[in-house]
C-alpha cells in the first residue's frame, strides 16, 4: 500500500507544519484551505518553517528547505486538492460538525483508494467514521506542534480501520521523521493530550479563578518539573482557538474557562505566539 501523494486539509499552525514536514522529506504535497486569504498565511508559516529548518534541523541547508516550501501545491478547490492523493491528513478547526460535514464532502471528491487521517486532538475517530464512507480507510494520526522537534505521530484506528490502512499509516509517519506511537484502541485525547490537556485545563482555571497569574503558574511549574515549557507557554505555541474550540464544546466549566479565553484574550487578538502576542508577548 503506497503512499506518496499526500493532502492535508487545513493551513494554520499544525497543519503547515504537517505539510511542510511532508514535502521536507519528499513526498508530494497539496495543502488545502478554504480561501484566498488562508492561503497566504500559509505561505507566510511556510516561509518561517523555512528559516526554522535550516536553523534547527539537520539537512535542511543547501537549499533542501527552500525545495521543500516550494513543492508543496497549495488550493482553495477542494475537489482539486483531492483528486489524486494517496492519503488524506485532515486537520480543520477542532468541532465535531465542521469535521463531520468536511469528510461528506471528501467521501464524494477522493478516489477509493484515498486513505483519511484525522489529526483530532481530542475527538475519537469513531465520531467521525460514518462520515467518511469508508470506514476501513479511516483512522488518526495525531502530531505535536513543532512537529521537527516533538516528532510523535499518535496513530489510532477504530474497530472498522483495516490493519493494512493502519501499518500503511505508521510507516508513513516513519518516512517523514516521525516517531510512531500505535495505540491498541480508541482513546479520546490519545497518549499525549490524555496527560496534556487536564494540565493545561488546571492551569487556566487557576489563572480564571484569581489564584495567580499566568506567570506564576509557569514558573512554578517549570521550577517544581523541571519542564522547558510552562502550560501557558505551551497553549501559546498551540493557539489559544484550539482550546477555545474543544472547552465551548464540553461541560459548564469548560464554558466558563472558554468564555474567560475569549473576553480576555481571543477577543482581543491574543491568540497565541503566531499572532505576536497570547500569554505572553513575542517580538
Amino acid at each position: 500500500m503506497s503512499i506518496r501523494k499526500v493532502t492535508v486539509l487545513g493551513t494554520g499552525v499544525l497543519g503547515s507544519q504537517i505539510a511542510f514536514q511532508t514535502a521536507f522529506h519528499g513526498f508530494e504535497v497539496t495543502a488545502y484551505d478554504i480561501n484566498d486569504d488562508a492561503l497566504r498565511a500559509a505561505n507566510e508559516r511556510f516561509a518561517k518553517l523555512v528559516s526554522i529548518y535550516r536553523d534547527e534541523v539537520d539537512g535542511a541547508g543547501d537549499g533542501k528547505a527552500e525545495k521543500a516550501a516550494d513543492s508543496i501545491v497549495t488550493t482553495a478547490d477542494l475537489a482539486a486538492a483531492v483528486k489524486d492523493a494517496d492519503l488524506v491528513i485532515e486537520a480543520v478547526p477542532e468541532v465535531l460538525k465542521i469535521k463531520q460535514e468536511t469528510y461528506q464532502k471528501l467521501s464524494e471528491l477522493a478516489p477509493h483508494r484515498t486513505i483519511f487521517a484525522t489529526n483530532s486532538s481530542t475527538l475519537l475517530p469513531s465520531d467521525l467514521k460514518e462520515s467518511t464512507g469508508r470506514p476501513d480507510r479511516f483512522l488518526a494520526l495525531h502530531f505535536a506542534n513543532d512537529v521537527w522537534r516533538y516528532n510523535t505521530a499518535e496513530v489510532m484506528g477504530t474497530k472498522d480501520t483495516d490493519p493494512e490502512v493502519f501499518r500503511a499509516v505508521a510507516e508513513f509517519a516513519d518516512a517523514i521523521g516521525m516517531v510512531p506511537i500505535e495505540l491498541h484502541k480508541e482513546k479520546a485525547g490519545y497518549v499525549v493530550n490524555s496527560l496534556l490537556v487536564p494540565l493545561l485545563n488546571s492551569a487556566m482555571a487557576l489563572s480564571a479563578g484569581g489564584y495567580a497569574d499566568p506567570e506564576a503558574v509557569d514558573k512554578t511549574w517549570r521550577i517544581a518539573t523541571g519542564a522547558p515549557f510552562g502550560p501557558f507557554q505551551m497553549i501559546d505555541v498551540i493557539g489559544l482557538n484550539t482550546p477555545y474550540n474543544i472547552l465551548v464544546n464540553s461541560d459548564d466549566d469548560g464554558k466558563k474557562l472558554a468564555a474567560w479565553l475569549k473576553d480576555n484574550y481571543i477577543d482581543k487578538g491574543k491568540l497565541g505566539k503566531s499572532s505576536g502576542e497570547g500569554f505572553y508577548k513575542y517580538s
